[in-house]
């Protein structure tokens, strides 16, 4: 086992779903579980990453088109766009995440962005910065 478990609740959260589906993954045998300090059922998170990772849901195609070496792409609706002069600010919904991209608004006018639009944010950078709960070192 790793150093870190979750209780059920927090791995439905982080899964998605609910406590009710955690519990049945955990007595078909498909997530194990064992008793934690408080007697309550918990989760490897190491096991539970591998298993978020196999039931990943399809990620949606990417209506582009365009071949890049760029991995991290994330198709979804814009929600909102925000020009002010020379900038715009553009959110998009990518399945549960929300991904904010700062551009000219020449580009969004020329993307034609608007709401309800479909769009992919792709992500390239030589920094991503992984923070961790509650101060660990």
């Amino acid at each position: 086992m790793s150093a870190a478990s979750y209780s059920v609740r927090e791995a439905a959260e982080l899964l998605g779903v609910s406590d009710d589906t955690v519990r049945r993954w955990t007595d078909s045998g498909a997530l194990t579980a064992r008793r934690g300090p408080s007697g309550r059922a918990v989760v490897d998170g190491a096991e539970l990453a591998a298993f978020a990772r196999e039931h990943a849901g399809p990620v949606p195609a990417d209506p582009s088109g365009v071949a890049r070496s760029a991995r991290n792409r994330f198709v979804g609706l814009v929600t909102s766009v925000v020009a002010d002069g020379v900038m715009a600010q553009v959110e998009l919904q990518c399945g549960p995440h929300r991904v904010v991209s700062l551009m000219s608004a020449e580009a969004a006018r020329e993307l034609q962005l608007e709401p309800g639009r479909t769009a992919v944010a792709v992500v390239k950078a030589t920094t991503v910065v992984v923070e961790t709960p509650g101060g660990a070192s």
